[in-house]
């Protein structure tokens, strides 16, 4: 073997090429486990409406463990995730030692449930989160059970559209454990609608409702406190005191 020349330069470049492979190796675990680079800055993209200062600094500490290179960027995401107001987070490296923070945080559309303290956003998913009272105030109400908030909230949007040329605006929406729905409008009016039907889905009826108001609910001195439109082909009224009648 000593006599080949051509066995020895391989055997040569094997060792050189093993030395570099275990340098690196030594080199990543060194960068890996070194203390000497921690992530010194976080630098968050947008404002952020309703997560507080506070509860972020809170949570960070925890969140940065390990230094640039081993910072594991699902755990931190998972734990920022957990926040109230955070819906979705995308962490970013920024060499030499910062992480940018990119955070979506919920944008209410409707409180959910009563006394849960419970929001859905505007994707129909149900988030547990304070809010300052004024904003919470105009805010509708929705009612359902559990797992029906995407529907609400788009049947929701629904009634408002078909209730703007009235000047009305629901502000609450429940759905009965028997799927019955019931609007509240903004003057106190209860409009029951009861379940779909196959000859007068809740959508007709409440259109019939809508073209008929002006010459009933409309001319009445006192507006009516409860309105049933369950019946297939018209609508009771019940005014408060009184008995019912078309």
């Amino acid at each position: 073997m000593w006599n080949k020349p051509h066995i020895l330069n391989a055997i040569a470049d094997l060792l050189i090429l093993a030395g570099a492979a275990a340098l690196l190796v030594a080199g990543a675990v060194w960068l890996v486990r070194v203390p000497a680079l921690p992530v010194r800055q976080v630098v968050f993209t947008a404002e952020l409406p309703h997560t507080r200062r506070a509860d972020l600094e809170q949570v960070l500490p925890a969140a940065l463990k390990g230094n640039f290179f081993s910072l594991d960027l699902e755990d931190a995401r998972g734990m920022l995730e957990r926040l109230p107001w955070v819906r979705k987070i995308e962490l970013r490296r920024v060499w030499p030692a910062g992480l940018e923070v990119t955070i979506e945080e919920h944008r209410p559309a409707a409180r959910w449930g009563e006394g849960r303290g419970e929001l859905v956003n505007t994707f129909g998913e149900v988030f547990a989160a304070t809010a300052p009272a004024a904003e919470m105030a105009v805010l509708p109400m929705l009612y359902g059970p559990s797992g029906t908030a995407p529907e609400l909230l788009r049947r929701y949007g629904e009634f408002v559209g078909a209730l703007g040329p009235l000047g009305q605006r629901p502000v609450q929406v429940t759905l009965s454990p028997r799927l019955a729905w019931q609007l509240k409008l903004e003057g106190g009016m209860v409009v029951e609608m009861g379940r779909e039907q196959p000859k007068a889905p809740v959508a007709v009826r409440l259109q019939r409702f809508i073209e008929a108001y002006p010459k009933t609910v409309g001319r009445r001195p006192v507006r009516p406190s409860v309105v049933d439109l369950r019946y297939p082909n018209g609508f009771a009224m019940r005014v408060a005191g009184e008995g019912k009648g078309k």
